[in-house]
């Protein structure tokens, strides 16, 4: 693989310019990756600052994801969440007290997932 035709030399030597390149790449990635774990540190602290006045973390982590997302999107998530929770037995109705059975025809019809239907 690395080498030249004879096969004796199984690694070559990157040239000067090659190697500077290299190098410089690397410290550059353990500089990013030093500056990560700083973020990942400040980011955890925020959520011990969070949870000590009484907030509930667990929540905290959903709506971050959440915000992250489109209303559509989220509305469709909620849509098969509710789908799969029916077909479970966990829930009866919708959040708009409406029966699973009523959303047949309606628009959720088409964000609904395609194994709603079976």
């Amino acid at each position: 693989m690395f080498g030249n035709d004879s096969g004796d030399q199984h690694m070559t030597a990157l040239q000067g310019a090659a190697q500077n390149q290299l190098r410089q790449y690397i410290e550059q990635l353990e500089r990013l990756e030093e500056e990560k774990k700083a973020i990942a540190d400040d980011i955890r602290d925020k959520f011990a600052e969070a949870k000590a006045v009484g907030f509930d973390i667990k929540v905290m982590r959903q709506i971050l994801r959440l915000r992250k997302k489109t209303k559509d999107d989220r509305d469709e998530e909620e849509a098969i969440l509710a789908t799969y929770l029916h077909a479970l037995g966990m829930i009866d109705t919708f959040d708009d007290g409406s029966a699973m059975d009523d959303h047949s025809g309606s628009d959720r019809s088409d964000t609904a997932h395609p194994m709603a239907a079976e």
